[in-house]
């Protein structure tokens, strides 16, 4: 099979098509021909030598989702088939013509996605409304903070939190991905291209402050988090492109009693991907069915284009998800 692998650490060239053997699927597990995958910052981190793939996964082929076909079952699977269009989750390895992931972990694509949407939802959507609803509770009326609105995680999260009647403000460095954010149910938005000094702001749009932050930024974004946060707010850390230190104010945390999390869903065990896997399908395709939830795609790149995608990542002008299609 053909798969995108990482040379060396380095710059978007470092990234290579090369011929991989095509692995395969153990007894719980199933192989999958992969149409499209899409990037993640994730992915750009891993290419730089900063973010490793866990043991046991691919340590030069990055990519955290995919949308495929079912071409191979193992002998204990009974809830795929093949030429069943799945989508999930792995720790690494769906720059590729193929993946192996067990079973349980895949959802089905909706028959109104085609295989490019499809590759756009497992990964923002999952970690969003993991993030969001799951670890933090939100809920209809609540107010909710989104960092790096412009994100694939930030767009989705704006639809989920519309899609069950939260009230969102969301920040970006340019008002021109806030506009575009509007389009999408955007509401409140909050310009901070200047250091991360939003606070005042927030405040001055709720009153008493909002009851989740998504954060998808980390650095000194979380000292301006606790500023605006609700009592018995819920900060839901999940992104450190600000930077992983900075000084907080213990006290304001016991006064607001705050509760502040991190999460990733890369690193789980087994069981806990089972887990996302029932998210994406039972609580994340229904929505897309009926038309509330709608993946936002920037750009398509060819997989052979892999580097000029991480490039165009990094340059910050992206507005919802980088695609990479594998195969038609």
């Amino acid at each position: 099979m053909r798969a995108v692998v990482v040379e060396k650490n380095g710059g978007p060239e470092v990234l290579k098509l090369m011929e991989r053997a095509c692995p395969e699927p153990g007894k719980d597990e199933v192989l999958v021909e992969v149409k499209s995958t899409a990037v993640n910052r994730a992915d750009v981190i891993q290419r730089k030598g900063f973010y490793p793939a866990p043991p046991g996964v691919a340590a030069d082929i990055p990519g955290l989702e995919f949308a495929g076909v079912v071409k191979e079952c193992g002998e204990a699977v009974t809830d795929r088939k093949v030429g069943d269009r799945v989508f999930g989750l792995v720790p690494g390895g769906s720059y590729a013509e193929a993946v192996v992931v067990h079973s349980r972990t895949l959802a089905r694509i909706p028959d109104n996605l085609s295989f490019e949407e499809a590759a756009a939802i497992p990964e923002a959507y999952t970690t969003a409304y993991d993030a969001m609803v799951v670890q933090g509770g939100l809920a209809a009326g609540e107010w909710l903070l989104i960092h790096a609105l412009g994100s694939g995680v930030g767009v989705a999260a704006l639809q989920i939190a519309g899609a069950i009647g939260a009230r969102v403000i969301g920040t970006s460095r340019t008002k021109e991905k806030l506009e575009e954010a509007r389009a999408l149910g955007l509401v409140h938005g909050v310009v901070c291209s200047e250091g991360a000094e939003f606070a005042e702001s927030v405040l001055s749009i709720t009153g008493s402050g909002v009851n989740v932050v998504l954060e998808l930024v980390g650095g000194p974004y979380l000292a301006e988090d606790l500023k605006c946060l609700a009592s018995q707010g819920r900060i839901v850390l999940v992104g450190l492109l600000a930077g992983r230190s900075l000084e907080v104010d213990l006290g304001m945390i016991l006064r607001k009693r705050a509760n502040i999390r991190g999460t990733t869903l890369r690193a789980r065990p087994l069981e806990e991907k089972i887990l996302a896997g029932r998210v994406l399908e039972e609580n994340i395709v229904p929505l897309i069915e009926s038309g509330k939830l709608k993946p936002s795609i920037d750009k398509v790149f060819p997989l052979a284009e892999a580097g000029e995608a991480h490039a165009y990542m990094e340059s910050d002008g992206n507005f919802g998800k980088i695609i990479l299609k594998v195969s038609d």
